[in-house]
């Protein structure tokens, strides 16, 4: 996988266990906390998301407990989830810089109308 592979919901998920060990209940409430109530996660994409992160090595389960007779799993972030969350992270610093630098150019410019002083603006990993 590569870390433009992640979609926000994954991203928020990762984010979510980065802090501490969360079972499916804890991760949604978090999902939305962090993501300000844009993402709500059902049940079955949340496990089925946590299913495919488990599989590729970036979450693992942590633990289980019965409570009020219902089961709960809890995961982990492993290592390699920890570098992934990691390279996204600085990836949208990245893109965030190199929009804000195209913003302050076109306030700048006052609405692009003097196009002879534009600014090339790249974010890593992304076209040339």
């Amino acid at each position: 996988m590569t870390v433009d592979d992640l979609r926000e919901p994954t991203l928020l998920i990762l984010a979510a266990l980065a802090t501490q060990p969360r079972h499916g209940y804890a991760l949604i409430e978090a999902v939305a906390e962090l993501s300000e109530g844009r993402v709500r996660l059902k049940a079955g994409s949340l496990y089925a998301t946590l299913d495919r992160l488990a599989r590729e090595g970036l979450v693992a389960e942590s633990g289980s407990e019965v409570v009020a007779g219902r089961h709960r799993r809890y995961y982990a972030l492993t290592g390699s989830g920890v570098e992934v969350l990691s390279a996204q992270t600085a990836r949208l610093q990245a893109l965030a810089a190199a929009t804000a630098a195209a913003v302050r150019e076109h306030r700048r410019t006052r609405s692009g109308e003097d196009r002879s002083n534009a600014v090339d603006v790249r974010w890593a990993g992304g076209p040339a």
